[in-house]
């Protein structure tokens, strides 16, 4: 591949420029521009370091020499920080020492001054084409992605190796703590895979009641037990021809860990109370955040079916270590939110991204979304302070309800299940909560549910 070729392969690509030489900034702009790159020209180390925690660049061609902190302090920021990113270093005949210093450490290349603009642009591309994640090329390349905002070097690989795996039909277990995005990677390998265009039908094997989890997933016939006045499609058929994601695996109980194995070992799904099973074509995806080793040797998870889901095992790193997306994340998350709520914060303080890239994020990414709704909802101006962000990573991550909302929250599911699961039969629905019919009506109205949305032909 030549140098062109390599040209029109990065075309967009963002490039960072720091030199506090007026003159040659805009020249090299100009010139990086009109070869397809989309620029950020700054004049000092601390102005670079402010660009890098608003977003990560593709490639850094910085100065050595620079007013304040110089562009050795700047480049020993980045390899520590973003080591995935390559930087170009631009001497002057005394510095030299320094930047074949710079190169033994990890930077990309050096070049002299005054260098020919044809070399700077081929160290550009070489540098580009060396760094950049393999990813599908096209004007469609990235849109099974679309939903995963990231930057990093361990999220490019994670998505590498998704994009690979999406091609097969295997098995896949996704592995990660809880709020790092497991449905949005489950989605993303389902869009990229040749069943996109077929039902993608997720379901937290969690927060389904077990009573209720077997006929949720699998369906059940008219009178296969009392309230069931007609027949119900599972889960499992309705993602007929693409992809069931089952979230929290960990929690499934071992009666229907069972009936699983055995729909992935015969492809055949029996409702509950038939006699016959019926033909499915089904790809698997399953989610974890629990330890599914030490649940196998405490007897909690079968280890015939732990193989059966765990062909391909995807890892998703937690929000601390992938730093790089932490200020991109949370003004995307600023902005979307600011629109939903009407507001005119438009981004943060410096020193407020700084905090942000330093907090812990023991809930990952969506802590984050937490902590980003929190100051918009608080903020006044159009960038928001550092003593918001403080204030809001101060809030504990995890959701704290009164007895009272958590008792209505419980009452509403609850409900909605009873009626899924009886056609909304409110009689059936009553008999099966033990309220009586006027009770169960009153319950209905507080919770504003209409029993008739529950009924299906049969």
């Amino acid at each position: 591949m030549n140098a062109n070729d390599n040209h029109m392969l990065h075309k967009g690509a963002a490039i960072l420029l720091v030199d506090d030489d007026a003159d040659l900034l805009r020249l090299l702009s100009l010139r990086l521009s009109a070869n397809g790159y989309a620029v950020t020209a700054v004049a000092s180390a601390e102005a670079a370091l402010a660009q890098l925690d608003i977003a990560l660049p593709s490639l850094v061609v910085s100065d050595i020499r620079l007013p304040g902190k110089d562009g050795m302090a700047l480049f020993q920021h980045i390899r520590a920080r973003h080591p995935a990113l390559p930087v170009i270093l631009l001497t002057a005949h005394g510095t030299i020492p320094d930047a074949v210093e710079a190169t033994r450490l990890g930077a990309f290349a050096y070049l002299t001054k005054p260098f020919d603009a044809k070399v700077l642009l081929e160290r550009i591309a070489q540098g580009l084409q060396l760094s950049a994640p393999p990813q599908a090329q096209g004007a469609d390349g990235e849109q099974w992605r679309e939903e995963i905002v990231s930057r990093s070097h361990a999220m490019a690989e994670l998505l590498a190796e998704a994009r690979l795996v999406a091609a097969s039909d295997a098995s896949v277990l996704i592995r990660g703590e809880s709020g790092t995005g497991k449905e949005l990677l489950a989605r993303a390998i389902h869009r990229a895979s040749r069943r996109a265009k077929a039902p993608f039908i997720a379901v937290n094997c969690g927060a389904i009641p077990e009573p209720l989890l077997e006929s949720e997933l699998f369906g059940h016939v008219k009178g296969a037990f009392t309230g069931a006045v007609g027949a119900r499609e599972g889960l499992v058929q309705a993602a007929d021809g693409g992809t069931l994601f089952l979230d929290e695996i960990g929690d499934m109980p071992l009666m229907l860990q069972v009936k699983l194995l055995r729909v992935l070992q015969e492809r055949v799904v029996r409702q509950l109370g038939a006699d016959s099973g019926r033909p499915v074509d089904v790809r698997i995806l399953s989610a974890t955040h629990r330890d599914l080793d030490a649940a196998m040797r405490e007897g909690q998870f079968r280890e015939d079916l732990y193989y059966r889901l765990n062909v391909i095992t995807l890892t998703l790193p937690p929000l601390s270590q992938r730093r790089e997306d932490i200020a991109l994340l949370a003004t995307r998350f600023l902005q979307s939110l600011a629109a939903k709520y009407g507001k005119q914060v438009t981004g943060f303080a410096p020193d407020a991204l700084e905090a942000l890239t330093r907090a812990a994020w023991p809930g990952n990414v969506r802590q984050l979304v937490n902590v980003v709704e929190h100051v918009c909802a608080l903020a006044t101006s159009s960038l928001a302070p550092l003593s918001l962000v403080q204030r809001a990573l101060k809030v504990p991550s995890l959701e704290v309800l009164s007895y009272t909302a958590a008792k209505q929250r419980f009452e509403r599911q609850y409900l909605v299940q009873l009626l899924k699961l009886t056609d909304g039969n409110v009689a059936d629905a009553a008999r099966l909560a033990e309220r009586n019919r006027t009770e169960f009506y009153r319950l209905l109205q507080r919770h504003e549910l209409d029993a008739a949305l529950f009924r299906t032909e049969t």
